[in-house]
C-alpha cells in the first residue's frame, strides 16, 4: 500500500463541473444536482483502497449528519477499471449498497474529472462553499490504517462547521494520504 498525498488544489478554486453516471441509480448526475445550499463535498474514493475502507463508516456518518445542514455530498471513482475491475461500475454499485452510501457514487471512466480536480489519492476530500469556491481540501483526520488513531473525521467536520457558521477555518489543512488513483496508461 503506497502512501500518496493530496495535491492540495489552491483554495478559492471554483469546483470543476462534472456530469457522470451515478452507479447507484444508473442516471447522469452533475455538479448542480449535488450542490448543497451551504456547501458541497466532493470525495474521490474507490472500492478496494485500504485507506478508504478504513474511513468509510465515518464518511457515511458525516454525510448523513451534514446533509441535514445543507451540505451536498458526492463520491467519485476515477480508477482504471480495466486494470482494477473491482473498482468498475458494477462493483461500485454493490459497494455503495454494502456501505450504505447516502450520496451518489459516480464513475469517472475518462479520468478527466479527477484531472480537473487535481485529485491524487483515495480518499481525497474537497469542500466547496455555497458559491462552489474551494474552502477546504485534504484529510478526513489523522487516522490511517495501522496507526492506532481513532477515525473521528475532525478535520473535515471542522471545515464543514466553519462553512455553516460562516467562520474562517484557521486550522492547518493537511493533505489526505491514501492509495494513488489508478491512472490509465
Amino acid at each position: 500500500m503506497a502512501d500518496t498525498p493530496s495535491n492540495m488544489l489552491p483554495l478559492g478554486t471554483t469546483a470543476p463541473y462534472f456530469e457522470l453516471i451515478d452507479t447507484t441509480s444508473d442516471t447522469l448526475v452533475n455538479l448542480e444536482m449535488v450542490k448543497g445550499e451551504n456547501g458541497t463535498v466532493v470525495i474521490f474514493i474507490c472500492n478496494h483502497c485500504p485507506f478508504v475502507i478504513h474511513v468509510n463508516k465515518e464518511i457515511v456518518a458525516i454525510s448523513k449528519s451534514f446533509s441535514k445542514k445543507g451540505i451536498g455530498f458526492v463520491a467519485i471513482s476515477s480508477n482504471d477499471a480495466i486494470k482494477f475491475p473491482q473498482d468498475g461500475p458494477d462493483n461500485m454499485k454493490l459497494h455503495a449498497k454494502k456501505e450504505n452510501y447516502p450520496f451518489p457514487y459516480l464513475y469517472d471512466e475518462s479520468q478527466t474529472i479527477a484531472k480537473a480536480y487535481d485529485a491524487a489519492c483515495t480518499p481525497d476530500f474537497y469542500v466547496f462553499d455555497k458559491d462552489l469556491k474551494l474552502a477546504y481540501r485534504g484529510q478526513l483526520d489523522d487516522s490511517r490504517p495501522g496507526n492506532g488513531l481513532p477515525v473521528t473525521g475532525k478535520d473535515l467536520r471542522n471545515a464543514l462547521d466553519c462553512l455553516i457558521e460562516n467562520k474562517e477555518n484557521t486550522a492547518l489543512q493537511k493533505p489526505s494520504i491514501g492509495c494513488s488513483i489508478k491512472w490509465k496508461s
